[in-house]
């Protein structure tokens, strides 16, 4: 569809060819190419993440995605996506996502009005995003940190992008917050106190089993979907996505920095500290040949890395207001920030936190951390 504004015409393309998604994929790498600290993806990821053959999303969602083309160049790009397992579906909510463009209001007008449109279309009353593609995945629109590199899995948009957002309509609907922590921070002393005297009775903590593999994914799905449930916008993940990403992420998943605890035998939280593999890939251009696998696997299993990321946390909503259950989240901080210190870690980041989930904000300012990057969710009613 092509939008006749004042200038050259912005015409809307689905994307429908294996071209078409490389042009897509390829379209933020170019408008950050003046930023210092835009580090490209890998594009083999992103391959993997937005194609329905690799990616278990696609199974229970409708996605579509779109290039803004002017004058023959690619300048803009947005995805709508309908996920029929999250909750705010059956409340009418519609998602945008993977949002890019140069800083043309004509261009943001044009992208949001065809996903809005689509949306519409298949009975949404409003939309919500960015959401990139799933909320599993990435969330929200960098609006507060652009000063710092993004870490693993984390999104650096243009500056100007939800000022552009805003212009259309959009307000915001929640912040997602990123916190920074050093290794060399200690907990407070009379949380030490209670770790120092060693694990409740019945409680269990231990790391990752790399040669139980298959097994431990499935344990962490399962306390991942009963600890989450209650949050803000929260979508069950399925075994097939949890899987796929553990399977994506085998080669970086260093078990000393996985940990588990379990009550009366039964699993009941856990902590994942992942590599921060942004620091292997600055320099790569997205790109892994000819010479990108040797540079990245001597970064990662060689030089080692000295920043890393926790995606995922959580404790059993039955255990979290319990005694013992109450310490986890402090025992297993404990336990990956003493192997992190080990092998030369020197920060890493807390990510996403929800502005209001103050209990999780609590655990994360205990010990010393601080936000140093906010993600902003954007909504509009679809009149």
């Amino acid at each position: 569809m092509a939008y006749d504004r004042p200038g050259a015409a912005v015409e809307i393309v689905p994307v429908s060819t294996p071209r078409e998604l490389e042009r897509f994929i390829r379209l933020p790498m170019r408008l950050g190419a003046g930023d210092p600290n835009y580090i490209a993806p890998l594009m083999l990821e992103r391959r993997e993440a937005l194609r329905a053959r690799s990616n278990p999303f696609f199974d229970h969602a409708d996605v579509q995605f779109w290039l803004a083309v002017r004058n023959g160049r690619d300048v803009g790009r947005i995805s709508a996506q309908i996920d029929h397992l999250n909750p705010q579906t059956k409340e009418g909510y519609g998602n945008f996502g993977l949002i890019a463009a140069e800083d043309d209001p004509e261009v943001f007008a044009a992208l949001l009005a065809e996903a809005e449109a689509w949306l519409k279309a298949r009975g949404c009353r409003a939309a919500l995003g960015p959401v990139n593609l799933s909320t599993n995945e990435e969330v929200g629109l960098l609006v507060e940190g652009h000063d710092t590199p993004p870490m693993f899995m984390m999104g650096h948009d243009a500056p100007w992008t939800g000022a552009r957002i805003e212009a259309q309509g959009y307000v915001k609907a929640k912040d997602l917050l990123a916190y920074q922590c050093s290794v060399a921070d200690d907990l407070p002393e009379s949380i030490r106190r209670r770790i120092r005297k060693g694990p409740a009775e019945g409680v269990t903590l231990r790391m990752l089993d790399m040669k139980r593999f298959g097994e431990e994914v499935r344990t962490l799905t399962g306390i991942l979907n009963d600890a989450w449930s209650g949050n803000w916008g929260f979508t069950p993940t399925t075994e097939a996505e949890t899987k796929q990403l553990a399977t994506a992420l085998k080669a970086v998943i260093d078990p000393r920095l996985t940990w588990f605890a379990e009550i009366d035998g039964e699993p009941a939280g856990f902590m994942v500290l992942l590599p921060n593999v942004n620091e292997a890939i600055a320099d790569l251009g997205g790109r892994l040949l000819p010479f990108g696998w040797a540079k990245l696997l001597w970064r990662l299993k060689v030089k080692g890395l000295k920043t890393g990321r926790v995606p995922l946390m959580g404790v059993k909503r039955r255990f979290a207001s319990t005694h013992r259950g109450q310490l986890l989240p402090f025992q297993l901080i404990d336990a990956v920030v003493q192997a992190a210190r080990k092998q030369g870690y020197r920060s890493y980041e807390l990510s996403w936190i929800l502005e209001d989930n103050q209990a999780m904000r609590r655990i994360c300012e205990a010990g010393g951390a601080r936000v140093y990057k906010t993600y902003r969710l954007y909504e509009k009613a679809l009149a």
